[in-house]
């Protein structure tokens, strides 16, 4: 099994519609670098959902977007300053989505006012490199012999007594 590396990466964009396909794309780019190409569908349809949602809804554009891989969890994070964006209730229905196509998901402030949308997906470090399956090898192995079949009345036959000193001869 390939060993997890921590990965990072962080990406500052202004919003517009034709942005949104952009960054998609930039992100499936990493995911597959990271070789974790079964997270880019999942991943970019959540991004690009909450892009377009903040395009529509929000009036300052500028958004940060991050992506942290752990080993186990990829999470993605989306986050602006714009201070009149209300998540739970502009981006409802982006937000149930993300709900939805998501192991996790959630909505924070930071320190500085601005606003927060993460949303996490499972993945096992070992899924991260197909594994192809080999098919077996036929092996010449050496046969034995089948044991003489002797009737039962011959196995049941008392047997002659030992002379003396054969087994002193053995050793």
């Amino acid at each position: 099994m390939k060993t997890a590396v921590p990965c990072y990466y962080h990406l500052d964009v202004e919003v517009s519609p034709e942005r949104v396909g952009q960054v998609g794309r930039i992100l499936a780019a990493h995911l597959r670098h990271w070789d974790l190409e079964n997270l880019v569908e999942p991943v970019r349809g959540g991004a690009e959902l909450l892009l377009r949602a903040i395009d529509e809804h929000a009036t300052d554009k500028a958004i940060s977007i991050e992506m942290w891989w752990n080993g186990q969890h990829l999470i993605t994070a989306v986050g602006g300053d714009d201070r009149e964006l209300r998540p739970h209730h502009d981006l409802r229905g982006c937000l149930a989505h993300i709900a939805a196509m998501s192991d996790g998901w959630g909505c924070c402030a930071s320190d500085t006012g601005s606003k927060i949308i993460w949303f996490s997906q499972r993945a096992r470090s070992g899924e991260r490199v197909p594994l192809v399956p080999t098919a077996p090898e036929p092996r010449v192995s050496e046969g034995l012999q089948v044991p003489r079949e002797l009737p039962v009345a011959a196995l049941a036959a008392p047997q002659a007594p030992m002379p003396d000193g054969i087994l002193e001869a053995a050793r």
